[in-house]
């Protein structure tokens, strides 16, 4: 993902938070083919709201001034991946979205999880 804003934003230097802004892109795409006779906005905002979540608190706790902080952005920003998750599954038991779907972003999202925390700890560790 290439940046065009020079090094004043470094929180897209950041893997996970490149990864995470394109899984959030896959749920959204994701979304726009589901076909319901009633949709439920409340559902389909909620999953869009948790998905981008994930990376504006990951990039929220870069910007702040203590690695206290950031942490704590960064288990914010895991927990809205975890509930992103789990209305991913509601859809699914609606059958509002295919498993296959389900597998596909909840592989890419335990990728972000393992990064999420193996930044936590290397933060945790300095």
């Amino acid at each position: 993902m290439q940046s065009n804003h020079g090094n004043i934003f470094n929180f897209e230097e950041l893997i996970v938070w490149q990864k995470e802004v394109l899984f959030a892109e896959n749920v959204i795409r994701t979304l726009d083919d589901i076909e319901t006779q009633r949709k439920h906005y409340r559902l389909i905002e909620q999953l869009e709201a948790a998905s981008t979540s994930v990376a504006m608190n990951i990039a929220e706790g870069k910007g702040r001034h203590t690695t206290k902080e950031f942490i704590q952005f960064l288990y914010i920003a895991r927990g809205s991946l975890f509930e992103t998750i789990t209305l991913l599954i509601i859809l699914n038991l609606l059958d509002w979205l295919p498993e296959k779907n389900l597998t596909e972003l909840s592989s890419l999202a335990e990728e972000i999880t393992k990064m999420l925390n193996s930044l936590m700890e290397s933060l945790v560790a300095r």
